[in-house]
Order: C-alpha cells, then structure tokens, then sequence
C-alpha cells in the first residue's frame, strides 16, 4: 500500500519533475520502499527528469564530483574552482589542438602565423562572431584578455598559458581582425598556451574592479552554451547560446548537472542510464556498463592522457640518488597495476615517460635505454639498494645510514579508487625491497596543497601534457618550473632539475621547425631515461563514456574524431558542437 505521505510529497514536486537519484535516497532515508515509491509515481504521473530532458534536448553530463555546487563561472581562474564547462564550452580560445587528429583546428582565429624570425606571432580573428549579448567580438577582445592576465598575476589563465606569457614583452591589436604577439626571445610551444587561452569580452570585463575575486554568475561569452537556466546546490542547467557563430550549432538545447558526491554515485547514476556523456572510471565497465544496454552504452578509453606517475621527493635521501629511484621504479610491478588498479584499460609505461598521444615524437633509442628500470626485476632491484648502502635489517626495512628506517606515507586522493587501488599494490611490491610504505588518502583540496608544495616523500600524480613533449619535460626535469620545498609548483612536485633539460628545452622552443624539435625531443627523452626524474607507471586513459538512448554524435574507437573525455580542454568543445539528439 503507498503511503499517504510519500504521495503528497510528490504531488509537491514543481511540474511533476524531479531527479530520481535524490528522490530515491531521500524516500529510502525517510524509510519509504523502492517499490512504494515507484507505485507512488505512477499514481500521481511523476515523469522521470531524464526522460523530459531528452525530449528538452539536454544531455546529462557526470563530470565533476561535488557535494554542492557553486556558481563560479570566470573563466581565469583554477579549472579546479569554476564549472565545468567554463573553459571551452561557455568561453572559446583562437585555436584547437586536436589530440585524437594531432592537428590544429583554427576557431576564434582563422589563420595564425609566427614572423620569419620567429620572435611575433599573428593570430587572424574571425569575422562575423557576436558575444553571447549581440555585441561584436574583436581582436580587441583578444588584447585585452591577455593584458588582464598580465596586469592580474592572481588570474590563472587557460592551460600553460602563464609559461608562455614571460617571454612576451607586447599583446597589440592593430585592427579589427589581428592580434600580434612580441616575445623577447623565441617561444614557438607560445602557438598552443597563447592559442588556446579562452577569451572574455572587453565591453563587459574593462570595468570590473577585481577579476581575481569576480565569480561571473551570469557569463557572456561567445561559446555554444552561455545561458544558466536554472542553477541550485545540487543541480543546475546550462543552455545554448542564442547568438552562437557557428550556423545550426550546436545541435543539443545544453547540458543538465546533477551533483554526485563521488565516483560511485556517479557510476550508479551512470549504469542506471541516467547519465548521457561522463569521463568516469567504470570497474570493468564492459560487465558492469555495456552488458546491461550493448546498443546504447559506450565507452572510449585511449591512453592519450597524460602518463600517470610516482613521484618521489628528490630534495630528499635516498631519493636524491637516481639508483635509487630505479631500484624503486624496478620493484613495481606495472603489468599487476594495468590489471588489476586499471582493470588493463591501459599498458605500462616505457622509460621516456610519454604517452601514446605522442607515438610520432617516441625515441626508440631512449625506449631501449631505459628499458631495465621500467621492468619488474625484484632481485636487481634489491641489489641495487644495496650498493646504494640501503641496509636491510634482517630481511625486513632498510635503514638509512643514519639509521633512519626508509617508512615513508604514500600519497592519494580519497575516493580516486583507480589510483588507490594502484597505491596499495606499490605498497605491496615495495615491501619485496625493504621499503615500508602505508597509502594516505586526503581529500582533493588537501592533496593538491601537499604535492604542489613538494612537502611528501612518495605520491602518485598525473603529469603535464600538450601538443609537444615540451610540456612534460619542463614539468618534469626544468629549473624554470621548480621552487622551493613549502612554495606552490604547479608542476615539478618532486623538484627535480637538469642544466642539460634546460638547454635541450630552450632548442625546442627555438625552432617553429619538427625535425629540429624532433631532434630535441630526442636528446629529452634519452636524458629522462639516464635520470629517472619520476617513476612513469602508466599513459592515463581518457575516461568517457556515452548513451546513446536520447543522443548521438559521440567520439568513439570506431569514429575517434575528437577525445571523448569530457575532461580534455579545448577539445571539448569539438565534441559539444557535433553530438546531436537521437534520430528517430
């Protein structure tokens, strides 16, 4: 029999919509029964919010984890404190690098060129593009955007956009329709980090007095969804722009957020068919994803994503000793981890550190060079240890010379099961070397203090990625990334550097020319093997996975042109301006 009181509250419900997940929890919460609630539905002709938003054209996105939402939708700040999609999704950058396609895809610019000296570069805006408000957007809107990051070092700026702003010494906009960039020295990687930087409105962003502390709540931007139709703490909507450049896009009407307080909300929501595109770690998700729904549940793993490492504090000993840092890289067992943490969505990672989004750059040389410390080999390991006066007392943990025992915490976000799963199994191989390690979780916002102010001894953590090996090697091995130990790195956590990195680095960025960077990469690669900065264990996948019960148009194996993941920018945007509602 339904009860009485459940009914009433759902004849409450605004329109008869509601969010199934938290109407569930708050029944079961309220000790009201699964099927109590679904006769109760059906009585009063609740309809799923899910259902009505695919007929509204909104695509359910699972993205970020959040017990509450928070309006905060200024594009130059951390992506870690604004909605997604903030960057590229509400505001755009001049250009696109494609990841899946390993090409440039030019957007609010239709042409960009360096000088002959390679000391400008000219970006050709697009003609015929409004601001979300009917207002033209001008290179002026360009100029000014990266003056204010100039003028405002608190603003954050658009991916590695801060690195390349030192070597610029002018932003100019001599017309309408053409930004230039001086540098003061060359800095051709400057194409990508200044390329990629979205874009605000001058009209709007001239006359705020704090863009630092500003939360624009009400964006206007030139992207393909800009209107906030409706936000709450826990669930908001975001719809398309009315003034949008590209004709007939984007095809969906936009985007609904439910909040998930964590992963395994977010896959429940998932596996129920609740959620239309999320970049998850799903457990075997063809068991657990794709056999409950083969014709509509999708996923797309490739391991494109920026290698996913163990770090160790090289200010510290015994990790200052490279020997050491491979013994430790040799006793890990990297084929366990693939299989069992990562459920082999992914391989082991080779000794240059790269992913498989840069198979183009790979240097075999280096591969082969640094094979033996990225192959499971317990015994060398130990032996190496050894030499390194690492004693072992009585088969158990070894000591320092100053008899300080090697116990050390291991590093990890709580909740990031993929990652704690791969730490517990380090744990594991470490002990076969007299190395005594416990795995600490903390939640995100602790986490990232502590590995970005170089105060740990051993983390797991992601890398810097890009259109080039330039990024991951200057976060990896260059003085111009390091600080000191309490200060904030965004990259470089575990304060490693190389004058020979530095010199390499700076022949990269000198040249416009691949084979001339090619040849750096290379000389990168082979000096990453010989030094074991970090501990490479596997290129990260690019979580995502799609239904196709409301909508299509997804990236997959089958049509890969664009990454799936909802998390890689800008190339987001080029999957929300094609998926469209399902036909039929």
């Amino acid at each position: 029999m339904v009860n009485d009181e459940l009914t009433g509250l759902i004849g409450q419900l605004p329109d008869r919509r509601f969010d199934r997940r938290r109407l569930v929890q708050g029944a079961a919460a309220a000790g009201f029964s699964a099927s109590g609630l679904g006769v109760a539905l059906t009585r009063m002709g609740a309809t799923d919010v899910a259902a009505q938003d695919a007929e509204a054209g909104l695509v359910t996105v699972s993205q970020e984890q959040q017990q509450t939402w928070i309006r905060n939708f200024n594009p130059l700040l951390s992506g870690d404190v604004i909605r997604w999609p903030t960057q590229a999704g509400i505001y755009e950058p001049m250009i696109i690098y494609n990841t899946a396609k390993g090409e440039i895809v030019p957007w609010l610019a239709t042409e960009y060129a360096f000088s002959e000296d390679n000391l400008s570069l000219t970006f050709t805006t697009r003609e015929g593009v409004t601001w979300s408000d009917g207002t033209p957007f001008t290179a002026a809107d360009v100029a000014f955007t990266f003056n204010l990051l100039v003028e405002n070092t608190g603003l954050v700026g658009s991916g590695a956009v801060r690195a390349a702003l030192q070597y610029v010494t002018a932003i100019e906009a001599p017309d309408p329709s053409t930004v230039v960039f001086t540098f003061d020295q060359v800095y051709t990687p400057g194409l990508y980090d200044l390329g990629e930087q979205v874009i605000v409105p001058e009209h709007l962003w001239k006359d705020i007095a704090d863009p630092v502390t500003f939360t624009n709540e009400n964006p206007v931007a030139t992207g393909p969804f800009t209107e906030i139709a409706r936000f709450e703490s826990q669930y908001w909507e975001l719809r398309k722009n009315p003034n949008y450049w590209q004709e007939g896009k984007p095809y969906i009407e936009g985007f609904r957020f439910p909040a998930y307080v964590s992963n395994d909300a977010a896959n429940l929501a998932t596996l129920n068919g609740e959620n239309d595109w999320t970049a998850n770690f799903i457990p075997d998700v063809e068991k657990t994803y794709v056999e409950k729904d083969p014709d509509n549940f999708h996923y797309w793993f490739p391991p494109f994503g920026d290698t996913v490492q163990l770090y160790v504090n090289t200010t510290k000993a015994p990790f200052d000793n490279v020997d050491v840092r491979k013994a430790i890289s040799m006793a890990i067992n990297r084929d366990q981890i693939v299989a069992i943490a990562m459920y082999d969505y992914t391989h082991p990672a080779d000794a240059t550190g790269l992913s498989d989004a840069y198979e183009r750059w790979k240097n075999p040389a280096a591969i082969e060079a640094g094979q033996s410390w990225v192959t499971l080999d317990v015994d060398a390991a130990n032996e190496m240890l050894d030499a390194a006066g690492l004693v072992r007392q009585d088969g158990g943990t070894r000591i320092l010379p100053d008899e300080t025992p090697l116990r050390y915490d291991l590093n990890v976000v709580s909740g990031w099961s993929d990652w704690v799963s791969a730490c517990q199994i380090m744990a594991e191989n470490l002990k076969q070397v007299g190395i005594e390690v416990s795995v600490k979780t903390y939640d995100f916002a602790a986490w990232i203090d502590i590995v970005q102010k170089g105060e740990f001894d051993l983390s797991i953590g992601w890398s810097a990625g890009g259109p080039t090996p330039f990024n991951y090697y200057r976060g990896q091995m260059s003085s111009t990334t390091f600080n000191e130990i309490g200060t904030i790195s965004p990259e470089n956590w575990h304060r490693f550097v190389s004058e020979e990195a530095d010199t390499l680095l700076e022949q990269l960025a000198s040249t416009s020319v691949f084979e001339e960077q090619k040849a750096a990469a290379d000389e990168l690669q082979l000096l990453y093997a010989e030094n074991a900065p970090s501990i490479p264990l596997f290129p990260g996948p690019q979580w995502g996975e799609f239904n196709t019960q409301r909508f299509e148009g997804f990236p997959s194996e089958e049509d890969p042109y664009a990454i799936l993941s909802t998390f890689t920018a800008p190339d987001r945007l080029i999957v929300m301006t094609t998926i469209k509602p399902k036909a039929g």
